[in-house]
């Protein structure tokens, strides 16, 4: 399985109630996450799966990335910040027709499931950083890092 892994864009310090699920993108933090997704489908990226936490910042990244690959994004709760590689391989064990499947999360989530997943990389994923695993099996340890691609280069790729 491809595993795509994305942390969500650039979000707003402070929520308009004060919570933390409930911050939104800045209108900067969302127009670069569609310059970046444009960038996703210059490279020719193609989900089976969109799948994000349930905190809003998470949720607005995977509807503007859902636009650009035309994958409607499926919110999952046990996405939400302190997910652990475990979870995340029982959540793909059951989709397991799925070829391709993207992940909208959280720091350091996201850089301790890539450790987890490929046995030890040490990744650091910048807002609207995009990571790459062939998953071989739903096991820990059983996937390789194939590329890290920080948000200045899928910009790049979307201009």
């Amino acid at each position: 399985m491809e595993l795509y892994l994305l942390r969500h864009a650039i979000a707003e310090e402070r929520s308009n109630d004060g919570s933390d699920s409930a911050r939104m993108l800045t209108p900067e933090g969302a127009e670069k996450m569609r310059i970046g997704a444009r960038g996703l489908r210059r490279l020719g990226v193609a989900i089976d799966r969109l799948l994000t936490s349930p905190l809003t910042r998470a949720r607005e990244t995977a509807e503007i990335v859902g636009a650009a690959l035309d994958v409607a994004p499926e919110t999952v709760g046990a996405l939400a910040p302190g997910c652990n590689a475990a979870t995340l391989i029982d959540l793909l064990a059951d989709m397991p027709r799925a070829k391709s499947v993207m992940v909208v999360g959280h720091e350091p989530d996201l850089s301790s499931m890539i450790a987890d997943l490929t046995g030890g990389s040490r990744v650091v994923m910048k807002k609207g950083g995009l990571a790459l695993i062939d998953l071989s099996s739903f096991e820990l340890s059983a996937g390789s890092l194939l590329w890290v691609l920080p948000p200045k280069v899928l910009r790049a790729l979307g201009k």
